[in-house]
């Protein structure tokens, strides 16, 4: 089984933007990210606050690996671990009961607590990572190529950001307007 490569630059050019995007916000916000990441309580306090810095380093070089083709497949694979230990992270608190715990999604300004979607969300990404680790069909792309992977990519991220913002902000407001939850 192979796939297309154009398949492939669209699911790996979606993902090293994602992992971009969050190693950027961590860095402009390290210290706000390194409680954030402390508060998990995954790793001993000292310890957390001390390595706290390797997560944004680790987004950005996967970013970075995930669109150099000799590093691809180490991308593929350092992002799908990633993408499950957040998701292990997150579910461990929520079962623990720590539900305003801020997820570190986003923006220091864009507090968001976690959820279950979260989990799903991280292990669908996970899932679909994992198509790009199938070997890839070698043939030239052409510009056609090009516009699929660059308007798959702007369809892909309007997608993302309209699913978070429904998850994360909408479904909550409305689930506390009709008393089913709390608004954060």
């Amino acid at each position: 089984m192979t796939l297309d490569p154009t398949l492939g630059y669209l699911v790996v050019a979606g993902c090293a933007l994602l992992f971009a995007g969050a190693g950027a916000h961590k860095v402009r916000s390290f210290a706000h990210f390194a409680e954030v990441f402390a508060a998990y309580q995954v790793l001993p306090q000292a310890l957390a606050r001390s390595v706290a810095w390797l997560v944004p380093c680790a987004e950005l070089a996967i970013a970075a690996a995930l669109l150099w083709t000799p590093g691809r497949r180490a991308g593929v694979a350092a992002a799908i671990g990633v993408l499950l230990a957040y998701a292990l992270a997150i579910a461990v608190n929520l079962r623990r009961g720590r539900l305003n715990l801020d997820c570190g999604c986003g923006p220091m300004r864009d507090r968001r607590p976690i959820a279950w979607w979260m989990v799903g969300r991280n292990l669908l990404l996970a899932l679909g990572l994992a198509v790009a680790a199938l070997p890839w069909t070698a043939r030239a792309l052409g510009a056609t190529d090009a516009l699929t992977i660059a308007g798959g990519l702007a369809a892909a991220t309007a997608l993302y950001l309209a699913l978070d913002q429904l998850f994360g902000e909408v479904a909550p407001r409305a689930r506390a307007m009709r008393g089913g939850g709390r608004l954060t």
